[in-house]
């Protein structure tokens, strides 16, 4: 049989589609972020490599590598870890668990959303009005803060209202309200004082270096506490040569303690958001000092000393992603924030498998009642399958993370798909005095004007509600252009071929 053109273009698109999605069956666990400064880092591990096997022993989900690490440690002494990845061999001496963050290996090419994967996701917009520019440079110091706290999967992007406001959209995938609320609704201003003078503040031009492994970082002690349990933490911290001659200025003009002669009179105090967290001794060899090497503590309280633990470990965590990433330049306000759980994701594609066997049963019956012909329904069905797995692969190929609203767009685009196709059908099998070339172009001319409209309205849906439903109105365009430009004239010509028969 002879094939139109245009049929040969929609078989080479699917063929293209195919390849774009690409099925992947390749076995072990992915790395999606690794924590800098760490033995991990440090032995060469990262972002995207592929790991097979630990000291022998192969790798294939997440819960053989949780298996393997958790017969491993805890352990008191440093333990020899023999990593395999798909394209490297790395050796780690180590005390504990690698300190990255894992997942399964995609099984296609297709990026899914927060609906899907789990995650919580926050809309956050300055307490002041700033431009687009201003916005662009908040991106980046938040993209930079939640990146040095180890969190993966991270999106931070610039939506607006039709309105015109500005506002900034986080999507995480795996964290909680809880962390995007520490992280992203503080500002995050350190500052270390003696007296009411500052001694330096947190980010790169007064702290070069934050020891985030080995002996300078960890907790140092639990107790009791007058809450239940406490846990101490302290980490190294080095500060640049201008911040030293503050501190040696400052600490010069300072006596000794007449109570306690080892140390100075006054402490470093440590402010987090203008609320102390600590107060420190300075030592009398410090007194006019250029030290570039200071040491913060800190602690973390809870009901049990596994609680106490935890806390006094986000605690420092939190704190050095502080100093090193410094106050983000305007306080935050969370205007809507979500959580949404990877169990209702994968409910949801269950959902969504389930009715469109529903569907795809109900057009099929309702069509072979109408046209009764096998061959018409096969076409109408075929069509638009081949609608969504296209406009999927654009997806895949633009790397756009697939939500619940981008999954109703793709619905949607295959709806209007079947709705065009049966106006081919009608004009088609129709008694008009007309030659069945004329009475398809008709159609198509309809369904043109068709297009247009909902171009129309999609564009500035694009943009409504701070770009929460920018999934649903994209992935609708880009189904309703695959249908207009390549599937509509494929059908048409196989609607021909169907009715000359």
């Amino acid at each position: 049989m002879k094939f139109s053109w245009k049929i040969w273009l929609l078989i080479i698109v699917l063929m293209c589609s195919a390849l774009l999605i690409s099925p992947n069956f390749e076995k072990g666990v992915i790395i999606k972020s690794v924590e800098k400064n760490s033995t991990s880092f440090d032995s060469g591990l990262r972002s995207g490599d592929i790991i097979t096997s630990i000291n022998g022993e192969s790798v294939k989900t997440i819960e053989d590598y949780q298996k393997i690490i958790n017969s491993i440690f805890p352990t008191q002494n440093k333990t020899r870890l023999d990593i395999a990845t798909k394209d490297n061999q790395f050796i780690l001496f180590t005390d504990q668990a690698p300190l990255i963050t894992i997942s399964n290996i995609p099984k296609t090419k297709i990026k899914t959303g927060l609906d899907l994967s789990g995650g919580a996701r926050a809309l956050v917009r300055p307490e002041i009005p700033v431009s687009a520019t201003e916005l662009n440079d908040l991106i980046m110091i938040t993209s930079n803060r939640l990146n040095e706290f180890g969190i993966a999967d991270i999106s931070v992007k610039s939506v607006a209202d039709l309105s015109g406001n500005n506002f900034m959209l986080i999507e995480v995938a795996g964290a909680t309200p809880t962390d995007l609320t520490e992280l992203v609704s503080k500002q995050g201003k350190f500052e270390a004082k003696i007296g009411n003078e500052t001694v330096f503040i947190g980010g790169q031009e007064d702290i070069t270096y934050v020891a985030r492994t080995g002996e300078q970082s960890g907790i140092y002690s639990c107790g009791k506490s007058q809450e239940g349990e406490a846990c101490s933490f302290r980490f190294a911290i080095t500060l640049s040569e201008k911040a030293a001659k503050k501190h040696a200025e400052i600490t010069n003009k300072l006596e000794l303690n007449p109570e306690n002669p080892q140390y100075l009179s006054q402490k470093l105090d440590l402010y987090l958001d203008d609320q102390l967290t600590d107060s420190l001794f300075i030592g009398k060899d410090l007194k006019g000092s250029t030290t570039t090497q200071i040491s913060i503590s800190g602690s973390g309280v809870g009901a049990t000393q596994q609680e106490a633990y935890a806390n006094a470990q986000a605690n420092m965590k939190k704190l050095q992603t502080v100093l090193i990433t410094g106050s983000l330049p305007y306080k935050l306000e969370i205007v809507k924030i979500d959580t949404i759980s990877p169990v209702l994701g994968k409910e949801f594609l269950k959902n969504i498998i389930f009715l469109a066997i529903i569907v795809f049963v109900a057009i099929s019956i309702v069509l072979f009642i109408k046209y009764r012909k096998i061959k018409i329904t096969l076409a109408v069905i075929l069509t638009m399958f081949s609608e969504g797995f296209i406009t999927l692969a654009i997806a895949a190929l633009i790397r756009w993370n697939l939500d619940a609203p981008s999954i109703a767009g793709i619905i949607a685009g295959m709806g209007t798909g079947v709705n065009d196709q049966i106006v081919i059908l009608d004009e088609a099998v129709s008694d008009k005095q007309i030659s069945l070339k004329e009475r398809i172009k008709s159609a198509l001319f309809v369904i043109l004007g068709a297009f247009f409209t909902i171009i129309a309205a999609m564009i500035p849906l694009f943009w409504a509600g701070a770009g929460m439903l920018k999934g649903f109105a994209l992935t609708t365009i880009i189904g309703v252009s695959v249908g207009i430009l390549i599937t509509r004239p494929a059908f048409s010509e196989i609607v021909k071929k169907i009715v000359k028969d």
